[in-house]
């Protein structure tokens, strides 16, 4: 297990890797992390909702989705995914550059897709 980090936060995009890329996304976080608690903050099953109506992926990014905790949090998505990953400590699972960067800035660790074929940590 990767000291400090028991909490993991699914972007939109997270939850669409195994659909885009045939990624095991609970097995590559096992890998990362050991033993964690992964969530889905409510704004992103708004957001994948939304974009299901028309988007097979989406579809089956949200049915997986309902495997994970989703906290209900009011908000736009990235800026709750920013507030919790502080208030929780955890590192955040995304492939969103912008959001990377703000993770980054506030020194949250982050995991993303490295290669099209396995996700990498950065930022511990």
């Amino acid at each position: 297990m990767v000291p400090g980090v028991q909490a993991v936060l699914l972007d939109a995009n997270a939850l669409l890797l195994p659909f885009q890329f045939s990624l095991n996304l609970e097995a590559e976080l096992r890998r990362l992390l050991g033993d964690h608690e992964i969530y889905v903050p409510s704004p992103v099953v708004q957001e994948l909702r939304g974009v299901a109506k028309s988007d097979r992926k989406a579809k089956a990014a949200l049915q997986l989705a309902t495997r994970f905790k989703i906290l209900d949090v009011p908000g736009a998505a990235d800026d709750v995914i920013l507030d919790t990953a502080v208030r929780l400590k955890a590192a955040v699972v995304t492939n969103d550059a912008a959001l990377l960067r703000r993770l980054k800035a506030f020194g949250i660790p982050r995991i993303f897709l490295r290669s099209r074929s396995h996700l990498v940590l950065e930022g511990l």
